[in-house]
């Protein structure tokens, strides 16, 4: 199923599914700059330290790219 919504809410980002229901929580990170930075119908991409990790719409890290 595809992502509806990403929401940040302190350290955690919560997804949901195209009907409202919650798929998973991903942490964020401790960092200032760190949080989710974009997502789209079947990907996240959270900001870790120097990171950027993408995770797929079920909260499996599928990818890992520096951050610039």
């Amino acid at each position: 199923m595809a992502i509806g919504n990403v929401v940040q809410r302190g350290i955690q980002i919560f997804v949901y599914d195209e009907k409202g229901c919650q798929v998973c929580t991903i942490p964020a990170g401790p960092g200032p700059q760190d949080g989710l930075v974009g997502y789209t119908s079947s990907t996240i991409n959270v900001r870790r330290c120097q990171v950027i990790l993408t995770f797929d719409e079920h909260g499996r890290q599928i990818a890992t790219t520096p951050a610039r």
